[in-house]
Order: C-alpha cells, then sequence, then structure tokens
C-alpha cells in the first residue's frame, strides 16, 4: 500500500510541477524579447547605437564610450590605437549629432592602476 500512495503523491505533484516550469518559462521567455529601443541619446543618436564601433578606434584599444551632457567620455588604450585617435574619434563621435567637434580636453586618471595604460578623454562638440 505504501508504494501505491508513494505513486499518487508523484502523479499528484507533476502537474503542478509542469505549470511551475511552464510559468518560470514563459517569464524567462518574455525576458529575452526583441531589445530594440526607440530611445534618443542626448544629440539624437539613437540608443541602440554601437558607440564603440561609432567612434572608429580599434576594437582592442577602446575601453568605454559613453554621451555625456558636456558631449563625449572616451576611455581608450593609447598602445592599440592609430596615431591622432583623439581627433579621428572626436570628428566620429560629432559626426553621429552631425556637428564639428569644439574641443577635446584630457582628463586624469584618478586610479592608474585600475587599467594600466588607458586615458580618458573628454570631447565638446560644437
Amino acid at each position: 500500500m505504501d508504494q501505491q500512495a508513494g505513486q499518487r503523491d508523484m502523479t499528484a505533484s507533476a502537474p503542478r510541477a509542469g505549470r511551475w516550469l511552464s510559468l518560470v518559462a514563459l517569464l524567462g521567455l518574455a525576458g529575452c524579447g526583441d531589445r530594440m529601443t526607440n530611445d534618443i541619446l542626448p544629440g539624437g543618436i539613437p540608443a541602440r547605437t554601437n558607440l564603440h564601433q561609432a567612434s572608429g578606434l580599434p576594437p582592442e584599444s577602446v575601453r568605454t564610450v559613453s554621451r555625456r551632457d558636456f558631449g563625449w567620455r572616451v576611455i581608450y588604450r593609447p598602445a592599440y590605437a592609430p596615431p591622432n585617435a583623439e581627433s579621428r574619434t572626436a570628428v566620429a563621435l560629432c559626426g553621429l549629432e552631425r556637428r564639428a567637434p569644439l574641443r577635446i580636453q584630457q582628463q586624469p586618471r584618478l586610479d592608474p592602476t585600475a587599467d594600466p595604460g588607458a586615458r580618458i578623454f573628454d570631447i565638446y562638440c560644437a
């Protein structure tokens, strides 16, 4: 009799477990939908733009490209970048906004050990 009772308990819990797994799968799939966005960054750049690629820097040199209120902030590794990388990057990023570069300003590294050899600069567009 104990064996039959155990089988009934297992068959009774199977539909509950199936419903639970279905709910988890549905929520998981809902979170994996199309992530394209219509959000626009300041300057009119679509948020889905690959800023690393748009910077014109080689992939191995670019660390961070971000749009800020004043313009652009770029962290890159000059050892892996071509000559005049900062000015080329300024032209490319300001070009996304259909503006000309106004100035490039070097920023000091607050923690130079965090990413040895990396340099930070800000780009202001006209």
